[in-house]
């Protein structure tokens, strides 16, 4: 979903359209549109080529572009920023907040379900 979003803001921030975007990575106008509407995923080649491009890492198209300490971890894990502000968001939310750290498996599971229903 990232990628998506993602690939249409480059796109139209570097003033092409999808024919001209297509055209210097080798792949067809339908592909971009269908990269821009998440119905079809590019391969790893494509990817790399868009990112050329574009000026951006794989990374960055994929939605990876903050590193984030996990407290008590030695890790650090990357994260797009717009999980960033997911999880701040979530924080204003003390109950809901709560639930997702006290049982994050059945919290999403929750979601998900909700998600289903609507």
């Amino acid at each position: 979903m990232l990628l998506s979003k993602r690939l249409k803001e480059l796109r139209l921030k570097n003033n092409m359209t999808q024919r001209e975007l297509g055209e210097k990575i080798n792949v067809t106008k339908v592909s971009i549109c269908c990269y821009e509407n998440d119905t079809r995923c590019p391969t790893l080649d494509t990817l790399t080529k868009l990112g050329e491009v574009l000026g951006v890492s794989v990374s960055y198209l994929m939605g990876y572009d903050e590193d984030v300490k996990v407290k008590h971890h030695k890790q650090v894990v990357k994260m797009a920023k717009e999980e960033i502000e997911f999880v701040m968001e979530l924080r204003k939310l003390e109950d809901i907040h709560n639930l997702f750290l006290e049982n994050p498996k059945t919290a999403a599971e929750l979601v998900s379900k909700r998600i289903e229903n609507d």
